[in-house]
């Protein structure tokens, strides 16, 4: 007799690294008691696969970008492979995507080696060609795989759409807000659309503006090849005239999508906007700098009811009200603004926005669009809502100078542990614990370990016990007197996922 066993663990573990959920049920029992308290236990398990997607750089001839990849150590070993199978090599790979309106006779250039991460632990980057309008698509595998992040940083030194772009590449998805954009005179914002896969995806753009939703030029959705980007410009799609402060929704009808904003004013800057964090009743937007010399805080609220929000600043000292403005009133279905002049006054700082009504809890998208500079020394970058990091993040690409990590615990207490990387051409990591005040930002600026070479990477992993945690990297490049800086807010890496423990094992037996 020959005996087979069956894992329903490893089938478990290969659809939740697609999926991040796995549910199973013994034959026989009804769905419901599967999901009583007598339940199985859930396991965290590492995720087997990562996928990440980058926008197109700039199409600027003189744009210099970087491309950096890093994988945190630490993570569980990804399960063995069953009796008799080989084992997959981990990988770590980012290809071209092709670009249906790219100029005939442009080729893009992948990233030179070492773009490649090959182990966890060892920061990599590569210079890339920004002036084709190419994004990236990449996928990790096997221990590459958990907490696998990629940062693309543009430096345009000159010209209208002059500034540092930064963006951390993300997974794709299905649904993405960008409060803060605009189809004012001088501004030109584009949409960057990028499908991983190998079927056709469909993506709808819908613009808001201070009176609700505008008509656009694309009823019927604008169509995304398989492994392709496409820019869309937002001015053009609309036929009500040029609209100084949107929210731009994009859904896809079929497929996925990696969605980023890309916005350039002229005299002011360019940088890209990530999207917002899912809808909430309690925003918080971290990593505004000291200097700031303008701050518009952006706002919009999705559901049919409105949100009366309250203004604060989480300071190094304490919570406090700007006297810039105390609230904001969101009408539903509208983008609602405000300028927030002189806010920080020299202090680093993040906006927490509450319902001033604790009762009537309406969730909101929201967005900062940051200057720092005056006259024709300005740049801009903006800061989306973000999520809390719940058990790690990282953010790639840190400078020896010029990197500042913001912390905020606008809640409670809290502890987080603070890694930073080797560099890509050598030096040592470092670990350091750091106590954080609730209601309070804490702002490091000496992150970069000593004797560090190249570029590198820091992780941000919260200590269990304590309040959210909030957080934001800074990277400032002054080029010709010029203070050009960009702001990525850390996004949880789920590097692990739960599985449910299997109820039974079914075994087959052949004779």
């Amino acid at each position: 007799m020959k005996r087979t066993t069956l894992s329903l663990i490893a089938v478990a573990t290969a659809l939740a690294a697609v999926t991040g959920f796995a549910a199973l049920t013994a034959p026989g029992e009804p769905a419901a008691a599967s999901a009583t308290a007598a339940a199985p236990k859930a396991a965290r398990l590492p995720v087997e696969r990562t996928s990440l997607l980058c926008p197109a750089p700039s199409a600027s001839e003189i744009a210099e970008t970087l491309i950096s990849s890093y994988t945190p150590p630490g993570t569980a070993a990804v399960p063995a492979p069953a009796a008799g199978a080989a084992a997959a090599k981990p990988t770590a790979v980012l290809g071209v995507a092709k670009n249906p309106s790219a100029p005939a006779g442009k080729k893009a250039k992948a990233p030179r080696a070492p773009a490649s991460v090959t182990a966890p632990g060892k920061p990599v980057s590569a210079a890339v060609d920004g002036a084709v309008g190419h994004g990236l698509t990449g996928t990790a595998t096997g221990t590459l795989a958990p907490g696998w992040t990629v940062q693309q940083t543009t430096l345009v030194p000159a010209g209208a759409a002059r500034g540092l772009l930064g963006v951390n590449c993300a997974a794709p998805d299905t649904d993405f807000w960008f409060p803060a954009a605009s189809t004012a005179k001088g501004r030109a914002d584009y949409i960057h659309l990028t499908n991983p896969d190998d079927t056709l995806a469909v993506a709808d753009i819908e613009l808001y503006g201070p009176e609700g939703e505008l008509k656009t030029a694309i009823p019927e959705g604008v169509q995304v090849p398989p492994h392709s980007t496409v820019p869309v410009l937002l001015g053009p799609l609309l036929a009500e005239g040029a609209q100084e402060n949107l929210t731009a929704h994009v859904t896809t009808r079929t497929g996925r999508v990696g969605a980023a904003l890309g916005s350039a004013a002229d005299g002011v800057g360019s940088d890209w906007l990530a999207a917002s964090a899912d809808p909430a009743a309690r925003v918080v937007l971290p990593g505004i700098p000291g200097d700031a010399t303008g701050v518009r805080l952006v706002a919009f609220a999705p559901g049919e009811a409105d949100a009366d929000l309250k203004i604060q600043l989480v300071t190094a000292n304490g919570t406090i009200v700007p006297t810039a403005a105390e609230s904001l009133h969101v009408k539903s279905g509208m983008t609602a603004s405000v300028d927030l002049p002189d806010l920080t006054r020299g202090a680093a700082a993040s906006l927490l926005l509450t319902p001033t009504d604790p009762k009537k809890q309406v969730p909101v998208v929201a967005a900062l669009r940051v200057v720092r500079g005056k006259g024709s020394a300005t740049e801009m970058a903006f800061i989306p809502a973000a999520a809390p990091v719940t058990d790690r993040a990282t953010v790639a690409d840190n400078r020896a100078k010029g990197s500042a990590l913001t912390l905020t615990a606008p809640e409670g207490a809290a502890q987080v542990k603070v890694t930073a990387s080797a560099g890509t051409e050598g030096g040592s990591p470092t670990t350091r614990t750091v106590s954080l005040k609730a209601g309070t930002t804490t702002v490091l600026d000496d992150l970069a370990p000593k004797g560090v070479k190249g570029t590198y990477a820091v992780t941000v992993e919260p200590v269990a016990g304590g309040g959210p945690v909030y957080a934001a990297r800074t990277l400032t490049v002054t080029e010709d007197g010029i203070p050009m800086f960009t702001v990525q807010t850390l996004v949880d890496d789920r590097g692990t996922v739960q599985v449910p423990t299997a109820r039974q094992d079914l075994t087959v037996l052949d004779d």
